[in-house]
């Protein structure tokens, strides 16, 4: 067998999967080749995979550093359960158990170690290490070797001994996230050789990012977590105390959360992480101190209560969720005065240097969350990656466009402060400056520059100070001001800005962020009936071995499972994650279930989607002639009796008729939408597809206000779309109409409601 054929043989019988995920495969290689390898992998997308498959190809033992012990006994568990020895080292064991571990060790028991930075520091424990027979030293999480890292460690610039002391091994540097600068200290503080370097895509195509206004932050929080009582979510916070408060909040109010934050006991600490990550509790309220590299695949949603303290926080901290790749929202509750709040505890940073790069982390970070751009575009701009779409269809600034006005008079006015102020005092100023001048401020500033003698001093009392800091950040934005990052963020004037004063120039400004936050909800479409019974399996099945529910099946299986409906265990063997072991130990049980619950509920049909990020394996479409049952619907609802009527006539609800028209629809059957529909509403959806997307069913029943169920839309797209193939395609040949009817569906032309 060659080496590739031998590499996926081990994929399939220990995890389940029929193929690499993006990079994978060739980081696989070049670790095999004995190279020093760095790799960037987006959250999700299969870091770890890159270094326990190695160890299984070869000979010898596999050392993880691992930064957080709570996450190590996670990773075992998950290894033990795909039939691979692991083990960890770390404090939580007794001296009895440690002892036990190390003559395993010695005996060459064990395939892969995790260890903290720590320990690889302790005395005595590089000479263990070099009787393990070690094949490779992964460092996971390896921006904490850098100050501009979003969790500097210093402990693990220390690993640079173990290049000293076993020259002869590998290392492997692994990051979710990291800049240009930051790629570069770990290359120089690991002191890799010659490494070979694999950056995959920042993007987290299946995440939703949202920034709405911070207002009545407690309200906003209930109605979120209330509207997804069966997701789990992470709510994170600044302080240990309002980690606490919100969590005894919202279990107050019938919202079963915990704290996760330093200030608590390591044994509470463990305790909350893992009720959480056994699905016990669906919400946690934490601290920044809580998930870097958390396993938790099925997290749904990630809310930020307030600012995160930069832009790679916020990257990391959304990215914990979704990790299975299945649909998952990130909103961020944004307040300047959040940031205002942050910039009082520079002063306490002792270190010019440090509280520098604090500075500076903060400001793009509030850049950001300003920005009426696409969120995906600037995010990924931040690390180095071009987006190619204009419109990316998971933001709030794509899919409900912020309105402009033209603003140019406001613009105007700042510009001119600005210069006033330059002209008078013969240096620059920052936007908060230009505000208090265009206040009307007589602080003590304003009068020994004697600024309050300016004819623009108190001409701008139409706008508060934050409103005009704001639109000082937007015009820099826009390329009107400059930002000198040398000299304390001062602004100074462009050539377009010089421009806009001369009149030659208009500046449109985007309108405020409404306060509220609009639902994106999508998931994977399945049976939810047999999802939910899988789950209560795979829970109970869980808590019996003491490990979280995603260790025996991620959410990602369990759904494929209740949209395939496998009979045997040859179809189950296909599902995504089953592999030798798990086909073994869980096949029986699941497929009992899935006949059980067949044996008293009808076999729902799918059309054919697009897998999730996380499902390597195809899923097989249930897409094919109508069923029984959606037919005898149809048939019904063509002899004139409504959806309403046929439920009632069936014994079924409402929502299943609806679901039965929607199959028709997919299907290519005519659908008579002017029983459901006048004119105006047809073009009233037509026109949210048109904006949203006809892919986005989601974003057009938002840009309607919802006022139209999903199935109902679903029959109006399916039945539009095949309408314009239909036109396109009637007079081309046979094979050309097939062809191009894949392409043709996509460009819908045609109108419904002429």
């Amino acid at each position: 067998m060659s080496e590739n054929g031998s590499l996926l043989a081990l994929l399939k019988e220990h995890f389940g999967f029929d193929s690499f995920l993006p990079l994978q495969e060739e980081i696989i290689a070049d670790s095999l080749a004995g190279r020093d390898v760095f790799a960037l992998l987006p959250t999700g997308g299969g870091k770890s995979l890159c270094f326990q498959l190695p160890a299984l190809a070869r000979p010898g033992l596999t050392v993880v550093v691992s930064p957080l012990i709570a996450l190590m006994k996670d990773q075992v568990d998950a290894l033990r359960a795909a039939g691979v020895q692991a083990a960890f080292l770390n404090s939580s064991l007794d001296a009895r158990e440690m002892q036990a571990r190390g003559q395993a060790l010695n005996s060459g028991e064990y395939r892969i170690l995790y260890v903290a930075p720590e320990r690889v520091m302790m005395p005595g424990f590089l000479d263990a290490l070099l009787r393990w027979n070690v094949s490779l030293i992964a460092v996971d999480e390896a921006h904490c070797v850098s100050e501009w890292g979003h969790d500097f460690r210093p402990e693990y610039r220390q690993l640079a001994s173990l290049r000293e002391q076993m020259p002869q091994v590998p290392l492997m540097a692994l990051t979710a996230t990291a800049t240009e600068r930051v790629r570069s200290d770990i290359v120089r503080y690991l002191k890799l050789r010659d490494p070979a370097c694999h950056v995959g895509s920042f993007n987290r195509p299946n995440l939703t990012y949202r920034v709405v206004p911070k207002q009545g932050p407690y309200s906003q929080v209930l109605d979120f977590v209330r509207a997804r009582p069966n997701e789990s979510g992470i709510v994170y916070c600044h302080s240990r105390r309002g980690a606490e408060s919100l969590a005894e909040r919202l279990s107050d109010d019938g919202v079963k959360a915990l704290p996760y934050h330093a200030g608590l006991t390591p044994l509470e600490r463990t305790r909350n992480q893992e009720t959480f990550a056994r699905d016990d509790v669906p919400v946690i309220c934490a601290t920044i101190a809580f998930g870097m590299g958390i396993n938790k695949p099925n997290v749904r949603f990630v809310l930020h209560y307030d600012l995160p303290r930069s832009v790679e926080n916020y990257y990391q901290e959304t990215g914990r969720a979704g990790r299975d790749g299945l649909p998952s929202e990130c909103l961020l509750l944004f307040s300047n005065s959040d940031a205002v709040k942050y910039l009082r505890f520079l002063d306490e940073i002792t270190d010019p240097h440090e509280r520098e790069v604090t500075r500076k982390k903060l400001d793009e970070m509030v850049w950001c969350a300003e920005s009426a751009g696409c969120r995906r575009r600037e995010l990924l701009a931040y690390f180095g990656e071009e987006y190619a779409n204009e419109n990316c269809g998971a933001c709030d600034n794509c899919l409900f466009p912020r309105k402009t006005f033209d603003g140019t008079a406001l613009a105007e006015k700042f510009l001119g402060a600005l210069l006033g102020i330059k002209q008078k005092s013969g240096f620059s100023v920052g936007a908060g400056h230009v505000a208090e001048v265009l206040l009307g401020s007589t602080n003590e500033k304003i009068t020994r520059w004697r600024h309050d003698q300016l004819s623009e001093h108190g001409s701008g009392k139409e706008r508060n100070r934050k409103q005009w800091a704001e639109l000082g950040r937007e015009l820099v934005r826009q390329g009107i001001l400059r930002r000198d990052e040398e000299r304390f963020n001062v602004l100074e004037v462009t050539d377009e800005g010089r421009a806009v004063l001369a009149g030659r120039g208009q500046v449109m400004l985007p309108e405020a962020v409404e306060a509220t936050a609009k639902a994106t909800r999508v998931r994977l479409e399945c049976d939810e009936t047999l999802f939910e019974r899988l789950r209560a399996l795979r829970k109970r099945l869980a808590d019996e071995r003491d490990v979280p529910a995603y260790v025996v099946f991620s959410d990602v299986a369990l759904r494929q499972m209740a949209r395939e409906y496998p009979s045997n265990e040859r179809e189950f063997s296909r599902i995504s994650g089953v592999g030798a072991t798990k086909l073994r130990e869980f096949s029986a049980l699941f497929l009992r279930e899935i006949a059980e619950h067949l044996g008293s509920n009808e076999r729902l049909q799918f059309t054919a989607s697009r897998p999730a990020e996380g499902m390597r394996s195809e899923p097989r479409s249930g897409r094919g002639r109508l069923g029984d049952s959606p037919a005898s619907t149809l048939r019904q609802f063509r002899a004139g009796r409504s959806p309403e009527e046929i439920a009632r006539e069936r014994g079924f609800v409402l929502g299943t008729i609806m679901s039965h028209l929607v199959l028709a629809a997919e299907a290519g059957e005519d659908i008579d939408l002017t029983r459901f529909l006048t004119s105006e509403q047809g073009t009233e959806i037509e026109e949210a597809f048109r904006t949203a997307g006809w892919q986005n069913i989601v974003g057009a029943r938002e840009r309607i206000g919802g006022r139209y169920s999903y199935e109902l839309l679903r029959i109006y797209r399916a039945t539009r779309l095949a309408k314009t193939a239909t036109v396109a395609t009637q007079s081309l040949p046979a094979g050309a109409a097939a062809r191009s009817r894949a392409v043709l569906r996509a460009a819908a032309v045609v109108p419904l409601f002429p």
